[in-house]
């Protein structure tokens, strides 16, 4: 029996019809074609599925959609449009990964930047151990982990300088 569930994806206020025991990454990927989320492990280990909720950084591959109402989601295809980093450019973390050479097949990197994202968003000022200590839910098959973790600390300085000129401009309309 389909329920109702209404959240906010990407930015943008959806309402989808769902069977109760859908997954969220099931939800995004088959329903709102967001392919970019992918299904490694179906058990929370790899972290492939990683999104955003309410900022959050979650496996979506156990998480059901319904537990979800009302709240907003960001997938990797909604990270760098989201209002922050829009015009079509690529987050700083995302073009940290491409300088740096953090990833090689790509199949662990949305997950890899969605929790780096997040944990960039939580304790700005990074360590190398910091960064390896929160992405070890995050399996990457074909790397070192060397030029991954370089990317993030290179993302992260790349977050807190996007954020500057917008706390300045901020600032000065108030």
């Amino acid at each position: 029996m389909a329920i109702s569930l209404s959240l906010t994806v990407n930015g943008k206020p959806v309402t989808a019809q769902i069977e109760p025991h859908t997954l969220l990454v099931q939800f995004l990927r088959e329903q709102r074609r967001l392919t970019g989320t992918h299904v490694g492990c179906d058990t929370a280990q790899c972290g492939a599925c990683t999104v955003h909720l309410n900022g959050r950084a979650v496996k979506s591959c156990n998480t059901l959609a319904v537990q979800c109402e009302g709240m907003s989601v960001t997938t990797i295809e909604g990270l760098a449009g989201g209002t922050e980093f829009g015009n079509g450019t690529l987050h700083p973390m995302q073009a940290a990964f491409r300088e740096c050479h953090g990833l090689q097949c790509g199949f662990c990197t949305p997950g890899m930047v969605m929790s780096a994202v997040a944990l960039a968003n939580e304790k700005p000022d990074l360590t190398e151990a910091d960064v390896r200590a929160n992405l070890d839910g995050n399996l990457c098959r074909c790397t070192g982990y060397h030029n991954i973790v370089k990317a993030v600390l290179a993302g992260a300085e790349g977050m807190q300088q996007a954020a500057q000129p917008a706390a300045a401009a901020a600032a000065a309309a108030a």
